[in-house]
Order: structure tokens, then C-alpha cells, then sequence
């Protein structure tokens, strides 16, 4: 007798024993015969003009093949407004942008030739932080702001100035509300950007077959996007696009955007379409790739004293860095939760996305909600204090419950916020809060207990897909060909237990194709937002229905008997 329970039963990942027995293939593990090696000539300034780039030199140095500046095939990239160009071109705009790539027999020789590019900077003033960038005559880090193409509608940069989007939530009463308040709290937060450090770093890989065919090698949360925007920017047709991405080291988000994919195609296709690898070491890619959000927010909140909050009046100000990629996006899921998972009636709150010359930043675990968390949870734990009302019991009198508004006006349910005073509750048993909140241990280490309370609204578009497809063996076992990449946390075993729970077969016989190939990997949207497991699973779960249906219809004919009447398990109808 098999074992056909799929879910809620601990099970041996699909990949498992290739991770641990080291026979797992990375996209930078290929070592290729004739493979050329491409390196990036980084910026030293945060802000300067490019007044000259002279290559004769590096042509010279031994091994190499070209050098391509921002001159070769100039565009301008951005999934929301396009502003950045994959090698810079006229300008810098930050410390590490890519201003030379050069393309070599090895790695070690095209190293050496970047020493030899000699680029002329005319050094500009450097906006290094958000109050910078948004003083009164600020340098402009974007002077053609206005004249940039929004590859959404939604979003409206403010000519003349470095703020690249503005949301605004208005909901209630404000000025009642402040003259209501018998408790006023105010504070400031500033958050630093960060890197993603995923454990392997970003690479890729790109040949330009003499059909035309383009084919992309690469560490990537998102291939059906780096096709699509391959295909936009460069004007090759989308079918003659192949993506493929093996397993991949971690991401959190920092391998959701296109980067090195553009430059690899470029490097390619300067040397006549022959297969060029490009791989950071760790300092590039904390260098030159993009990284999470940095964050400087006012909070103020008015209360009655028996803790309960009036008003809340928010200013956030997202650094995107040097170009928008995402941030704006960023700043709005910041400013549609702009409440935290609390009823409060009355609320100001701006969220603005601002241009400074940092490291561009892009999605990071969380989407702006860890630190926008972060800033809303120290209010109400301040607000407890001067209060002197207990923590969690604070929560509790602000929780959002079933029919109260979101700051968006969004009536809630039961469905869409589930209970958050039961579960505080619960939490309260489980921690046996009330016993303990500090204390000192035998060995002299202090132990504390917090609490936080997070709610989050994807920003993931509305026509965001998934699919898969199954294919059935000879043996009884089935297939599963899923466009979702495999970035670390298991996804691929949980597809195949979802199968096994709907078809009632052991896992061990469901086999996952682990590698994302576009050309025959059913189109899923990005693995990104904590979604995949929704999105892909929902798709196994309709596929399974579909299936049976057929499974039963097929055998409904060769056993004469109704479908209905039919069950399917162990690999049998």
C-alpha cells in the first residue's frame, strides 16, 4: 500500500539529494568550451558627466574581442518608467554603474583590458540622501524626466525635481480627529538600504544562434520577463527568444528585475552572436546590482487614552536610488498599508519614490512592508509606554476586524484579514504572555518578548499567470512542467504533493521537470510577491481537476460505468 498523503506530511524535497551530494547544476556551473568572458568596467563617481570613453588600448590587450559602451545599441530600460539605460551613456549616476563591458577569451583577460578603457568624468554634486534630493534647488539627477517613456500608466514622475512618483491617502477627518486626540505621538525613522546577499551571485550567459534565435542562460526569479522585455527593448521577435534557468541560489526579489541579461545579449551580439558569459563576483554584485529600499519616515498618531487610535498622519519617502525600477511600486504598497493591520478612521498619508544617486533598488522580501512594519509597530509599542496599557492588549483595541475600511476604503472580511484579536489571543496563551516579558537567564543573558502585527496587499498585476503541464508515464507516474524556477525554498515539491494529494498517488512518483526552459515551460508570471505557491499550486489544482475529468471519461467507456461513479488513486481509475 503507497503513502498518498501529499500535504500535511513531511516529505523529502525533489531536489534534495542532487543539493546535498553536489550534483545540483547552477547556471554559472557550465563551463563551456569556447565560451567568451565578459567583465564591468564600473563607474568610481556617483554623479558625472562621461565626457569621453577611449577603448584603443583595451582593443589591444591580448584576448580580447570588443569593448561596447553605452553607445552600442543605446536604450532605455524600466518595468515602470524606462530611465535606465543597461550601460550608462552621457552620465553616471551611481557609485558602480556599468560604464564598459568588455568582452575577452577569459575572465582574467578581460579583467586586465578594463584597467586600460580610459574614461574622462566631469564629477557632479551628489544627492547622498533623501533630504538632498528633495530640498529647494536640489541637483536634478534626471533632467529629462518628463520626456521618459512610463511603461505603466499609473505612475507620474514630477518634472524638474527628483521625485519620480507621489501616492496619497486621504480617508476620514483629519482635523477633527487631531482636536479628538487627547494622546499626540511623533516620531522618525530612517532605514538604510541594503544588499540582498543571495548565496549565489547574479550571472548569465547569452549565444545569438545564426537563425536568430537568442538564447539566455540565467540566474533569474522572472524568465518569462527577461524574454518579454528582451524582446521589447531590442526588437526581436518574442518566439525567437529562449530563456532556460536551472536552480538558483536564493534571490528575495533582487533577481526579479532584467540586468545582466541585456548586457550578455549585448556582449553577444558584439562578437557575432558567440555564447559570452558574464558572472559578478560578490563586490559587483553588491557594486553594480540593484537593492533593497532605503527609508525615511514621519509618523504621528493621535489617541484617546484609553488607547484607542484616531488619526494617523504618515509622510514616506522611499530612496529608489539612481533609477526607478520598481520603487514606485514599492511606495505605493507602502502607502496602501500605511495603517498596519489597525482601524484607524482618519489618515494623511503621502509616499513618495525619490531619484538619489544610491544604487538603484529593487523588490526585497517583503515589498516595503518590513519597514514600513517596522515604523508602525515602534508607534504602537511607543504609544503603549506613554499609555502605560499593555502591549498586546493595545493591539487588540486597534485591530481591523470584519466590515471596517482599509486606508484604501476597502470594506474587509472575514475572508481578506481573517481574525487578527483571535489570533493575538491565541498568541497571548501560546506565549504565556502575561507570566514574562524580560528576564534574566542562569547563564546571564537576558531573553525579552515582542510583539508585531503585519498585514500585506500584493501589488502583483491583476493578469499575472501560471500554468503547467502534466504528462503521464507508461509506469503510472506523472510529470509536472512548471514555468515557477526553483529559488531555494522547495516550490517543486510542493507542486508535486498538491498532485499527489488531488490524484491520491505517493509523491515519490510524481517527477518535477526542476529547470525552466520558455520554449517548453508553461508561462508563469515571476516567482516573486510569495505567490508562487498560490499561483502555480492553484494552477496544479485546476490541471488535476481536468485530468480526472478526463481520466474518468476514458475509463467510464472501457468499464461501462458512469463517471460519477468512478475513483481515481494508487495510479488507478
Amino acid at each position: 500500500m503507497c503513502n498518498t498523503a501529499g500535504i500535511g506530511v513531511s516529505v523529502p524535497r525533489k531536489e534534495a539529494f542532487d543539493k546535498v551530494t553536489g550534483t545540483a547544476r547552477y547556471t554559472d556551473d557550465e563551463i563551456i568550451p569556447g565560451m567568451l568572458h565578459a567583465k564591468i568596467l564600473a563607474s568610481p563617481y556617483a554623479h558625472a558627466r562621461i565626457n569621453s570613453i577611449d577603448v584603443t588600448e583595451a582593443m589591444k590587450s591580448p584576448g580580447v574581442k570588443a569593448v561596447i559602451t553605452g553607445d552600442y545599441l543605446p536604450v532605455l530600460c524600466g518595468t515602470v518608467l524606462e530611465d535606465r539605460p543597461p550601460i550608462a551613456k552621457d552620465k553616471v549616476r551611481y557609485y558602480g554603474e556599468p560604464v564598459a563591458v568588455v568582452v575577452a577569451n577569459t575572465e582574467q583577460e578581460a579583467m586586465e583590458s578594463l584597467k586600460l578603457i580610459k574614461v574622462e568624468y566631469d564629477p557632479l554634486p551628489v544627492v547622498n540622501t533623501i533630504d538632498d534630493a528633495i530640498k529647494p534647488n536640489a541637483v536634478i539627477i534626471h533632467e529629462n524626466l518628463g520626456q521618459y517613456k512610463h511603461a505603466v500608466q499609473d505612475v507620474y514622475p514630477e518634472v524638474n525635481t527628483n521625485i519620480s512618483d507621489r501616492v496619497k491617502i486621504r480617508k476620514g477627518d483629519v482635523i477633527k480627529a487631531w482636536k479628538e486626540s487627547e494622546v499626540i505621538l511623533c516620531s522618525e525613522f530612517s532605514l538604510p538600504q541594503s544588499d540582498h546577499i543571495a548565496m549565489e551571485t547574479r550571472n548569465a550567459r547569452a549565444q545569438i544562434l545564426p537563425d536568430g534565435r537568442v538564447i539566455i542562460y540565467t540566474s533569474t526569479q522572472a524568465p518569462y520577463s527577461v524574454k518579454k522585455l528582451l524582446s521589447k527593448y531590442y526588437n526581436i521577435p518574442e518566439g525567437n527568444i529562449i530563456v532556460k534557468v536551472p536552480f538558483v541560489g536564493g534571490g528575495f526579489g533582487g533577481k526579479a528585475p532584467m540586468q545582466l541579461e541585456a548586457i550578455a545579449y549585448l556582449a553577444s551580439k558584439a562578437v557575432n552572436g558567440k555564447l559570452v558569459r558574464i558572472a559578478n563576483s560578490r563586490e559587483d554584485d553588491i557594486r553594480t546590482s540593484p537593492c533593497k529600499i532605503g527609508l525615511k519616515a514621519n509618523l504621528k498618531i493621535g489617541a484617546t487614552k484609553e488607547g484607542i487610535i484616531k488619526v494617523l498622519e504618515a509622510k514616506y519617502m522611499v530612496d529608489s536610488g539612481a533609477y526607478t525600477d520598481i520603487g514606485p511600486r514599492i511606495a505605493k504598497s507602502i502607502a496602501v498599508d500605511c495603517s498596519g493591520p489597525y482601524n484607524i478612521e482618519n489618515i494623511w498619508c503621502d509616499s513618495v519614490s525619490v531619484y538619489t544617486n544610491h544604487t538603484y533598488v529593487t523588490s526585497y522580501r517583503g515589498f516595503g512592508h518590513a519597514e514600513c512594519t517596522f515604523c508602525m509597530e515602534r508607534m504602537i509599542d511607543k504609544l503603549a509606554v506613554k499609555l502605560g496599557i499593555d502591549a498586546l492588549e493595545l493591539r487588540v483595541r486597534n485591530a481591523i476586524r470584519p466590515g471596517e475600511y482599509t486606508p484604501t476604503q476597502v470594506k474587509t472580511t472575514i475572508s481578506n484579514i481573517g481574525s487578527l484579536p483571535d489570533c493575538l489571543t491565541k498568541l497571548e496563551e501560546l506565549s504565556k504572555w502575561d507570566e514574562w516579558q524580560v528576564m534574566k537567564t542562569k547563564e546571564g543573558m537576558i531573553k525579552a518578548k515582542g510583539i508585531g502585527c503585519l498585514w500585506k496587499t500584493s501589488d502583483s498585476p491583476v493578469d499575472a499567470v501560471s500554468g503547467v503541464f502534466f504528462s503521464c508515464n507508461s509506469d503510472g507516474s506523472i510529470n509536472i512542467n512548471s514555468g515557477a524556477v526553483e529559488i531555494g525554498p522547495g516550490t517543486k515539491t510542493t507542486l508535486a504533493q498538491i498532485l499527489a494529494e488531488k490524484l491520491k498517488m505517493d509523491v515519490s512518483r510524481v517527477h518535477v521537470m526542476m529547470g525552466v526552459n520558455t520554449q517548453v515551460s508553461p508561462e508563469h508570471w515571476k516567482t516573486v510577491a510569495s505567490m508562487t505557491t498560490f499561483m502555480a499550486g492553484r494552477a496544479v489544482i485546476r490541471a488535476a481537476d481536468d485530468l480526472i475529468k478526463q481520466l474518468k471519461s476514458a475509463a467510464a467507456d472501457m468499464m461501462k460505468s458512469p463517471p460519477e461513479d468512478l475513483e481515481i488513486a494508487e495510479e488507478k481509475v
